[in-house]
């Protein structure tokens, strides 16, 4: 629901404050070693998977694994974004964040979002091509492709962090400056201004939920008709492998939509879960990804294993 201020537009806010999680004081530490350990476990694996991929040749040439190393490379970021601001929460430092900061926070923080979800449908198409058009898959989803495909998901996830950025801070803000928030992100920041803020909930409701909607619907036609091809197939162990390859892609769509869809597309929602839904796809999903992928994927496991003995892919057979 929009809101108008009776504040002076004389005053103007140079920065805000973030108030962080709820939290008792009693477990500030703990708090603090819990999100220190998830942040620096986040780094080192997808760290890993990165380097796994692009060192293992049987990965890097392959549109399925150049898109789980994009994936790894986004979620370093996106932690990065959320999770050194959020583990301040937890120290005497100072909550402030300069104006030209918090503006930063969102841009990039819906910029890396969006692109994560353009990034999911991408690989629910590979899947789609590589199961259900196996024979002419070489031809239409190759190397050049696969780089112009991922290519335009960055386009795309830059615009619409620079569009919600500037509808966010093109209203005045002139006091409070407290966001009732772990970081500024469009619901907590939009409570703060000076002015009616009726369009930009219409209007974030509407951009985020169409792209959210548009690729979440393509992700589940293509595993519809995934579901239909793997049914075809004869033999349980073809039928499991298929399953197996598909179930690691289908967890994290689950993981990063449900919580997304929970925070957005109540518009005006001022729900005390929202904080810890949040906290969920921001921080745990970049967290969890690298293991889902390497838990449930053979060929991920087997190039770690390489990579940890120092051998090269083509040594296995030799």
């Amino acid at each position: 629901m929009g809101k108008t201020s009776n504040t002076s537009l004389d005053t103007v806010v140079t920065d805000f404050i973030l108030l962080g999680l709820s939290h008792p004081p009693r477990l500030r530490i703990l708090l603090f070693l819990v999100f220190f350990i998830i942040y620096i476990l986040t780094q080192l694996g997808n760290l890993l998977i990165l380097l796994t991929v692009w060192a293992d040749p049987k990965l890097h040439t392959r549109p399925m694994y150049i898109l789980l190393g994009v994936l790894s490379f986004l979620d370093m970021w996106l932690s990065s974004v959320i999770v050194p601001r959020l583990i301040l929460d937890f120290t005497p430092a100072s909550k402030r964040i300069p104006f030209g900061g918090c503006v930063a926070q969102l841009y990039f923080f819906h910029f890396l979002g969006s692109t994560q979800c353009f990034l999911y449908t991408l690989m629910a198409y590979d899947r789609y091509l590589a199961i259900c058009q196996p024979l002419h898959y070489p031809m239409l989803m190759n190397g050049r492709l696969c780089t112009i495909l991922v290519a335009g998901a960055w386009v795309a996830g830059s615009i619409h962090g620079s569009i919600q950025a500037t509808l966010t801070f093109r209203l005045p803000y002139c006091g409070p400056n407290k966001v009732d928030y772990f970081i500024c992100d469009i619901p907590a920041v939009l409570r703060l201004a000076c002015a009616d803020t009726t369009v930009n909930e219409r209007v974030t409701f509407v951009d985020i939920g169409v792209v959210a909607a548009s690729c979440f619907m393509l992700i589940l036609l293509s595993y519809a008709n995934i579901v239909h091809a793997i049914l075809q197939i004869h033999t349980a162990d073809g039928r499991r492998r298929a399953f197996s390859t598909c179930g690691s892609h289908l967890t994290v769509v689950t993981v990063y939509y449900v919580p997304c869809t929970f925070i957005y597309l109540r518009a005006g929602s001022k729900s005390p879960l929202d904080g810890a839904v949040a906290v969920f796809y921001t921080v745990v999903t970049p967290f969890l990804n690298p293991l889902i992928y390497t838990l449930r994927n053979q060929e991920v496991k087997s190039a770690l294993k390489r990579l940890a003995s120092g051998r090269g892919a083509g040594s296995e057979n030799k």
